[in-house]
């Protein structure tokens, strides 16, 4: 093949800089619920849709218009937003074997959904053309050339995405690089370089991109799959290569194992590479984004997702801790706040004096080296029964509290009695009754529940709700139970963490006990008390 029939000129989007700007395109919308347990409905794709633009995503892919109903509905419904820069993409193939393009119901579907770019995935691998599409190559480069053309004839900006190209450029280099060829010259925007088996390796990526940048000047892009678990490396390669454009998904939800995960690429790309993806305060919403694609996707936020989770910038070891306090880059690449986490310390019988300190410096609580011993001491001595500090910070900054001088706690435990029965007409029953100590006063009462642990809780704030009406606002949100040491049967040790949320806020205590009830009113008890320091004693006695 002639390589200086390639070179042609490039289509360059607005405020672009050579080696400066890294374009970003999400398909979270599209390929993101190609995801096994994904399912958005229409307000939940807007509600992202929203996001995105509102972070800076520059591309949005919202779906393919003529697949589905929802996907027509999404966009009737996103052209009346407004998205700022940001530019809504509709997804499709090019036209179907041996049909005008004015003929083809998928063509005439994307032109429907009205948007400003438009994505048209074509075969480059010419196994697909012949074992999947079941044409020659000959009308395949035509399917490509006479869809790029007719969409650029009606205005659209137009990405070409090359599908299977790393694969089909080692199998035939040929025949997949006619394909950009006729899709440049038919004047696509974009060539989008798509690793869809997710099967090669970071080298592979670079080497195949940068040789395919030396013979094009139409700007490349990059669409890669995680199945190796180098989807990201995989699209900074490419970047390197030459790609100027990285399509991905928030937190790399996808297909099989999932898409390249823009949540990581955006930050090394910017962080580490030098780049610009967005500006640096768009940067430090990068966790916010994270986390809210993952709860209206109802799914549980990765804590350990790199950059953005809960435990990413978490420090266990005394040692780490103790060197962080120093000097932060000791145990972390970049400062969290950079990408909108922050760094913390995790309590556990690993930990340091450091721990301890460094926990109380930011919970804001002014510990002497002799208490934050006195805590260590405990910690350690508490986990030893079963208890565990790491994800019941509540539970922790109890300690502190109860350490300082004139510290009284709001309530005493005087008893408290439950029972689980099955009643003819009502079935299973549990019923708890609790007497609390407030300000000398006894408070006494009892309460029904549809479980011995709900029922205590239940009476417990009954009890208290008098004296502090603030508990109203407070409700249990997730209860769970481990067993420690199973093989000791019906005797082993119970540990139980308990959620509490009011409003925005949310917390969690734990309990351990070799009964479970009295694990569950340790954790429980934990939970009022912290509730009264964070959210005030407001109304006491009535007041």
């Amino acid at each position: 093949m002639d390589n200086a029939g390639l070179m042609l000129q490039p289509h360059e989007p607005p405020g672009f800089t050579a080696m400066s700007q890294v374009f970003l395109y999400d398909t979270t919308l599209r390929d993101g619920t190609q995801r096994e347990d994904i399912s958005l409905s229409v307000d939940d794709k807007l509600t992202i849709a929203r996001r995105l633009a509102e972070f800076g995503i520059h591309y949005i892919e919202g779906g393919w218009p003529g697949s589905n109903p929802k996907d027509a509905e999404f966009f009737a419904r996103a052209g009346r937003m407004n998205l700022g820069a940001t530019k809504l993409a509709a997804f499709g193939s090019t036209r179907h074997k041996h049909t005008p393009c004015e003929d083809d119901a998928n063509l005439k579907a994307l032109l429907a959904a009205d948007t400003p770019a438009v994505t048209l995935v074509g075969k480059s691998w010419d196994y697909h053309v012949s074992h999947v599409l079941d044409t020659t190559p000959e009308e395949n480069l035509a399917m490509i050339r006479d869809s790029v053309a007719w969409m650029k004839a009606q205005g659209r900006e137009v990405f070409f995405d090359a599908e299977h190209f790393y694969d089909g450029f080692l199998a035939n280099p040929e025949f997949a690089l006619a394909t950009l060829q006729v899709a440049a010259e038919a004047g696509a925007d974009w060539l989008i370089l798509c690793e869809t088996n997710g099967g090669k390796l970071p080298w592979q990526v670079e080497e195949i991109t940068r040789d395919v940048a030396s013979r094009f000047s139409t700007r490349l892009g990059v669409h890669c799959h995680n199945d190796t678990g180098c989807g990201v490396a995989n699209s900074i390669a490419a970047v390197r290569g030459g790609c100027a454009l990285v399509q991905g998904t928030i937190n790399g939800y996808g297909e099989r194992v999932g898409n390249a995960d823009l949540v990581s690429i955006i930050p090394n790309l910017q962080l580490k590479m030098g780049y610009e993806a967005v500006r640096p305060e768009q940067l430090r919403e990068l966790t916010g984004l994270s986390r809210f694609v993952a709860e209206v996707a109802n799914l549980k936020h990765d804590d350990h997702h790199p950059y953005v989770g809960h435990s990413a910038f978490a420090h266990k070891g005394g040692i780490h801790v103790a060197a962080i306090l120093k000097a932060s880059d000791t145990y972390q690449h970049i400062e969290p706040e950079l990408v909108g986490n922050e760094r913390r310390s995790v309590i556990s019988e690993l930990s340091g004096r450091g721990n301890i300190l460094f926990m109380a410096q930011n919970l804001g609580i002014d510990v002497n080296r002799e208490d934050a011993q006195k805590v260590l001491g405990q910690i350690k001595h508490m986990e030893h029964e079963g208890f565990t500090f790491e994800a019941a910070e509540a539970s922790v900054e109890l300690l502190f509290h109860r350490l300082q001088e004139g510290y009284q706690r709001p309530f005493e435990l005087v008893d408290y009695f439950v029972i689980t029965e099955r009643r003819h007409g009502r079935g299973l029953l549990s019923e708890a009754t609790v007497k609390v100590k407030v300000d000398g006063e006894v408070k006494f009462t009892a309460a029904e529940g549809n479980g011995p642990v709900n029922a205590l809780a239940t009476a417990l704030q009954h009890a208290l709700v008098g004296a502090y009406p603030v508990l109203r606002t407070v409700r249990l949100s997730d209860y769970k139970v481990r067993i420690l040491n199973s093989a000791t049967g019906t005797a082993a040790s119970t540990r139980v963490l308990i959620d509490f949320q009011s409003g925005s806020e949310a917390w969690t205590t734990v309990g351990a006990s070799t009964n479970i009830i009295e694990a569950s009113w340790r954790a429980l008890a934990d939970s009022m008390e912290y509730a009264l320091l964070r959210l005030g004693e407001e109304g006491q006695d009535g007041a």
